[in-house]
């Protein structure tokens, strides 16, 4: 396995645990600043201009579709990332509310999510870190 792979691995994993704790520690509150940001159109801009980068830079260092699923699973992470931003940056604020808090229903999976940034995180983690990587 890549060292980029496991970097990549190791961050995206470390994110996804802290993001899910921060969700499940502010509970209501991160849905209600989620809310509020989404109607603020300049700062969910820069937001996506930002998040286009990261996916960018994460699809150029690791485009990478064989290798087992850690390594498919960093790729897929990458282009997300890249997806979600070009969103953030060309949707509307209403389109955007549309997407993220209605079509994904995210206040009614508020938790599911988090239990999913928390396995995702921990698997990618555990995988980056591990001995034996490959395994």
């Amino acid at each position: 396995m890549s060292p980029r792979t496991l970097f990549l691995g190791r961050l995206i994993g470390l994110y996804c645990i802290l993001a899910a704790f921060a969700m499940l520690l502010r509970g209501p509150a991160m849905v209600d600043t989620v809310t509020l940001l989404l109607r603020d159109a300049p700062l969910i801009f820069v937001l996506g201009v930002a998040t286009v980068f990261a996916g960018l830079a994460m699809v150029l260092a690791h485009n990478v579709w064989s290798g087992g699923a850690f390594a498919v699973i960093v790729t897929l992470v990458g282009w997300a990332t890249l997806i979600k931003g070009l969103l953030l940056m060309v949707l509307t604020p209403d389109a955007e509310a549309a997407v993220f808090l209605k079509g994904l229903h995210y206040q009614e999976f508020f938790h599911l999510y988090a239990a999913i940034s928390l396995a995702a995180g921990a698997y990618l983690t555990y995988r980056g870190f591990s001995r034996n990587p490959h395994a």
